[in-house]
């Protein structure tokens, strides 16, 4: 395994901040609300902001370890990220997965965003470029056992093991929706542009954001993520975005956009932060986002 210490921008330039923060208006957090708001036990960093979380990295410096393919066990290995923090309590873990033909390169970019945010992320390879959805879904599962059992004691001292969650672009996408359906004690599950032969997935009770693009046409949204997110008629906390220009790469390199909502979705449904509540639910709006559906139960 090898160890490598990394330090988050705990302080973006205002110009920077302004920059990526025009694009999409959420919707205004009440703040009488705000004010008289009980602490959430799982609450970590900053009282949360539209622009802080729109940048690549936020408040918390973080380290990251290598797990080889041959200490891996059911997947082909990846990278931990965590934060270095101990004074907040532990961390939630999500476990990401690329997609048909991709490198676990194709997600790096979530492992610092997310960490630095306060999460455990394990960014995976899979065991062969093309294995199939369900395949990288029972990966993405492996690799959260081996967070909980396996990894280092610095990662491992950090980690909730009852707060863990999964991502995966296209194929790895349709991996995470199996997860959720396969481990129901997941807390969030964020397909990013998914595929999947499966289309009805009404049995999924995991919160899940699913993304899409409207210039995606290796899977559509009409034909993969809209049709998932209307499938999941019984539960009771979805999201659909659908990102303006994107396409099916769009989602395998930092996007400030994409990566707000999933730092936004992830910390209400794993750190059950009710702060984030303000970006997710009234649905935001803006040109970056075609179409934004939220069943909204969740505030």
């Amino acid at each position: 395994m090898r160890l490598t210490l990394c330090r988050s921008l705990a302080v973006v330039p205002a110009a920077f901040a302004l920059a990526v923060g025009a694009a999409v208006v959420p919707p205004a957090s009440p703040t009488a609300t705000a004010a008289v708001r009980a602490a959430v036990a799982y609450e970590r960093g900053p009282a949360p902001t539209w622009a802080g979380i729109r940048t690549p990295l936020g408040p918390f410096s973080y380290s990251k370890v290598t797990v080889t393919n041959a200490e891996a066990n059911g997947f082909g290995g990846g990278t931990i990220y965590y934060p270095n923090d101990t004074t907040q309590g532990t961390f939630g873990g999500v476990a990401i997965s690329p997609g048909y033909t991709g490198p676990e390169g194709h997600v790096a970019w979530l492992g610092p965003r997310l960490a630095s945010q306060g999460f455990i992320v394990f960014t995976i390879a899979t065991n062969s470029v093309y294995d199939q959805p369900t395949e990288r879904g029972q990966q993405l599962l492996a690799a959260l056992d081996h967070l909980v059992g396996k990894s280092p004691a610095q990662v491992r001292q950090r980690l909730d093991a009852q707060r863990l969650g999964v991502m995966g672009h296209s194929m790895g996408g349709g991996g995470a929706m199996y997860a959720a359906w396969s481990r129901s004690s997941l807390k969030a599950a964020v397909p990013l542009a998914p595929y999947h032969t499966i289309k009805n997935w009404s049995a999924i009770y995991v919160p899940t954001l699913f993304f899409a693009g409207t210039e995606d046409t290796v899977t559509r949204p009409e034909d993969h993520a809209e049709r998932f997110y209307s499938s999941m008629i019984y539960a009771r906390d979805r999201a659909y975005a659908e990102i303006a220009g994107a396409d099916h790469g769009t989602f395998v390199r930092e996007h400030p956009l994409i990566g707000a909502l999933s730092v936004a979705w992830l910390k209400r449904f794993i750190d059950a932060d009710t702060r984030y509540d303000q970006f997710l639910c009234p649905p935001p709006t803006g040109p970056e986002l075609t179409e934004y559906r939220d069943s909204c139960p969740h505030a």
